[in-house]
């Protein structure tokens, strides 16, 4: 079997679908790799790395493609790229598939079979392919991060001869994976730390890493959660009575990291212009859900926004990317333990069990048809 390594072409994306550990482990299952010159360079991989660790570089895509039976990227192809992959080819990648039902159907055309990793199932064998919890969890830390940098500010406390210098105020909104990691890193850095979300289970999480949890604990709240683990969305009433608090809580905080996403959907609105206008000079609002619409009023994609109080709001994208070389690293491992289950130990070729429940949750296109109940199109 032959797996391909694409370099990505969208410029905001540094990361690489596959790192020399990985690509041993492949080859150790017998496939042949070859990766695309450059594909790692953004990441901290050169190309010598690759060839050391027994792939073969491939000058273009054109022929890193060639005969490729498996190609790993981190963004779904473009389509000039599904133009290169061999019908009946299998794409793995994080494909974004809401709001983009007309790439998927390309690629059904194509005659491209996709997996997209991030709709992984929450369960216990899946755990090591979970890409959306490897990536936000690099995204919590950096958020506490580049807010810490905006804010010009240290955050413990300090006390020298000169004076006091009290702890910073970090506001974690929005207690999922990155959520949690935010709270852990800021707790690290000696900021005193609140956080809310929507779940109750996150209260005990929340205050197990030293942190105050904040939130109207209602009826509502208490069944605020899917069977999947993922936040519902509240009813406008809730919304309201939960706004009122974060808004008295928000105007004493230096910084604010909000992390809240429904899957499929924009994300939802947690902060509003009068909120932010409550904030001191020099506070800074880090909207980690900024490519999906945003948390934060105001916030701008690729952006960090100084609004008239002197707030800044920062709209970094893909922030994973920022350590592209952990990233990228973590992003491996979760490809290829899925990928070593859909190849025959025997055969070393691919043997996609479709039926697996893995598959079933992953698989987007399939012989020339869309095929996850998703995003099939409307009769």
């Amino acid at each position: 079997m032959r797996i391909a390594v694409l370099t990505e072409t969208d410029p905001i994306e540094p990361r690489v679908a596959a790192v020399p550990e990985t690509v041993k482990k492949f080859i150790g299952l017998g496939s042949d790799v070859v990766v695309q010159s450059g594909a790692g360079a953004k990441a901290g991989v050169p190309d010598g790395e690759y060839e050391a660790a027994g792939a073969k570089i491939a000058g273009s895509a054109d022929e890193a493609l060639s005969g490729a039976d498996l190609v790993l990227k981190v963004r779904r192809p473009n389509a000039e790229e599904l133009g290169k992959i061999q019908k009946g080819a299998t794409v793995i990648a994080i494909m974004d598939p809401y709001g983009h039902e007309d790439e998927l159907k390309a690629a059904a055309e194509a005659g491209v079979n996709t997996f997209a990793m991030e709709l992984m199932p929450r369960i216990t064998r899946a755990q090591v392919m979970d890409v959306l919890s490897s990536q936000a969890n690099l995204a919590g830390y950096r958020a506490v991060v580049d807010g810490a940098a905006e804010y010009g500010r240290s955050l413990p406390m300090m006390m020298t001869a000169a004076g006091t210098v009290p702890a910073a105020r970090i506001f974690i909104m929005g207690v999922g994976v990155a959520g949690l990691q935010a709270i852990a890193t800021a707790r690290r850095m000696g900021a005193v730390v609140t956080a809310t979300d929507v779940r109750p289970a996150t209260k005990e999480q929340v205050e197990s890493l030293g942190a105050k949890f904040v939130a109207v604990e209602d009826d509502e709240f208490k069944q605020a959660e899917t069977s999947g683990g993922y936040a519902k969305e509240m009813s406008a009433e809730y919304q309201k009575k939960q706004a009122e608090l974060v808004k008295g809580h928000i105007a004493k905080q230096d910084i604010v990291i909000t992390t809240a996403l429904i899957p499929g959907r924009p994300a939802p609105k947690l902060v509003s212009e009068e909120m932010v206008a409550s904030m001191k000079p020099g506070s800074v609002l880090v909207d980690l859900a900024v490519e999906r619409g945003g948390n934060v009023a105001g916030a701008k994609a690729g952006e960090i926004v100084t609004v008239g109080n002197g707030v800044k709001i920062v709209g970094h994208v893909n922030v994973p990317g920022r350590l592209a070389a952990t990233a990228s690293s973590l992003y491996a491992r979760n490809l290829y333990a899925f990928v070593e289950t859909l190849i025959d130990k025997e055969s070393k070729a691919l043997a996609v069990q479709w039926d697996d429940e893995l598959v079933k949750a992953t698989n987007l296109t399939r012989d020339g048809q869309v095929v996850h109940p998703n995003f099939q199109p409307k009769a």
